[in-house]
């Protein structure tokens, strides 16, 4: 990809998406059900995106609320625009990890929660790094639910191992487990992601990538063909790969 990767390109491709990862409803119905999650709680979808859960958090608080964040402005205004007539949802441009040098709202300013969902983007900070920030965000008893990329084999395929070169820090399920007592968290509940919740966002990409094809400019064309050759991958090697669901308490 080139080098301002995720450019405009990225954004024209995954506009409005349902979904910007795997995921199912029923993840987060097991997710709460082991967090203990009452129907007046308070929830955080951290790195939300286009607000592809936030549906199934309000389920599990119907007398609650949720508030998601995003860095990317786009994806707050399609979670935005999607729940503008719930009253119960706040969707903001934010991280719950802040950088020290910027003006973007931090969740721990707000109110602390009874959970805190993130759905694929812990990598970008560390599992154990958001963990261990993510402690002052919640109420006591309060629990996370996030998910994580992580090998299933051993010996993954050079060319599998090739394709998530740029994430070096990619470990197992126990290494999951290890990061995640690292940060001072017992372990409720964990579970691989099913592949309904990978076709949940694979299926819509696949869609629109063919929907784009006939009129593409070249980087488009690159962005397309690498959308392509992700679905490829897991596909293929859904079996060497996936995502782990974990269900977590400070202790």
């Amino acid at each position: 990809m080139s080098d301002d990767w995720p450019g405009e390109a990225f954004f024209t491709l995954h506009h409005d998406l349902p979904r910007e990862g795997p995921g199912e409803a029923a993840d987060v119905a097991w997710a709460v059900s082991l967090a203990g999650l009452r129907p007046d709680g308070v929830v955080c979808d951290a790195a939300c995106a286009t607000g592809g859960d936030i549906a199934a958090l309000l389920d599990a608080v119907p007398k609650g609320r949720v508030v998601g964040f995003d860095l990317h402005q786009g994806f707050v205004d399609t979670a935005g625009r999607r729940f503008a007539q719930d009253p119960r949802v706040n969707v903001l441009q934010g991280q719950l990890i802040r950088h020290g040098d910027g003006d973007l709202p931090d969740p721990r300013d707000l109110v602390p929660f009874d959970l805190i969902w993130c759905a694929g983007a812990c990598n970008f900070e560390g599992v154990t790094e958001c963990l261990e920030a993510w402690k002052t965000a919640l109420r006591p008893g309060g629990a996370v639910a996030f998910s994580e990329v992580a090998w299933f084999h051993p010996e993954p395929p050079e060319e599998v191992r090739a394709f998530w070169a740029e994430y070096p820090a990619m470990t197992d399920e126990a290494g999951v487990t290890a990061r995640i007592e690292a940060a001072g968290y017992e372990i409720l509940g964990q579970r691989r992601l099913s592949d309904a919740a990978w076709e949940a966002y694979y299926r819509p990409l696949d869609q629109r990538v063919a929907a784009l094809r006939p009129t593409v400019d070249a980087e488009l064309a690159e962005v397309l063909d690498a959308s392509d050759e992700e679905a490829r991958m897991w596909r293929t090697y859904r079996d060497v790969f996936g995502y782990v669901l974990s269900v977590v308490r400070p202790r």
